[in-house]
């Protein structure tokens, strides 16, 4: 058994308590983890309380640092679990932390695939394909992939990604026109056949706007 000598407060923004046993520096922990396990100078701590300790705060960091990766946008669970791999969390740590992030609702799959295709389709439309290929670099399955992304039209997404595009484009051949618009579009994921009725939709639409 060990013997908890001094537990003092680090300087700094964040605030952790250094944990001194036997007069030597053992380990240092949040402050609210501390308070949680009710630590004391005088209190006896054995090695196996003190991993429970140890584990406890890595718990409660990870979550801090999951919710804050939260705070910027939803986040797939697989890119979740990488991020928080990146930053040196131990695996069980984070095992812990997702699956009471997905008891909250905080991480779940299906709803950040909804999330990811409405911002796209609202924003910057691309086809199914792309959508698709984006959410698979996210960890998304197939089956929810399929599920999403299966509900993109792709003349109506194509269209509407290239319609402020076409209105600032010179028309002084279709030819010009098709080629600028339909590499814009290529870039967005769609095929030949989907480009080339987009293209000549907006070209006959500001056709006759022109008229």
């Amino acid at each position: 058994m060990s013997k908890i000598t001094a537990l003092r407060m680090r300087k700094g923004r964040n605030k952790r308590v250094n944990v001194y046993l036997d007069g030597e520096f053992a380990f240092s922990l949040e402050a609210e983890v501390a308070v949680q396990e009710g630590l004391r100078v005088d209190q006896e701590l054995s090695p196996e309380r003190a991993e429970e300790i140890a584990s406890s705060n890595n718990y409660r960091r990870c979550y801090d640092a999951a919710a804050l990766i939260l705070s910027y946008r939803p986040r797939s669970e697989p890119e979740l679990r990488d991020r928080l791999l990146t930053k040196g969390f131990p695996g069980t740590s984070i095992d812990q932390v997702i699956t009471r992030l997905k008891e909250q609702g905080l991480v779940n799959d299906d709803s950040f695939a909804e999330f990811w295709m409405e911002n796209r389709d609202t924003f910057s439309p691309r086809s199914r394909w792309l959508t698709g290929q984006e959410l698979r670099r996210k960890g998304i399955s197939e089956e929810i992939i399929n599920r999403v992304a299966g509900s993109i039209d792709d003349e109506d997404s194509a269209y509407r990604a290239a319609r402020k595009k076409a209105r600032n484009l010179p028309r002084h051949d279709y030819q010009s026109f098709y080629r600028r618009l339909g590499d814009f579009l290529q870039r967005r994921g769609f095929d030949f056949g989907v480009i080339k009725v987009s293209v000549k939709r907006l070209w006959e639409e500001l056709e006759n706007e022109s008229e």
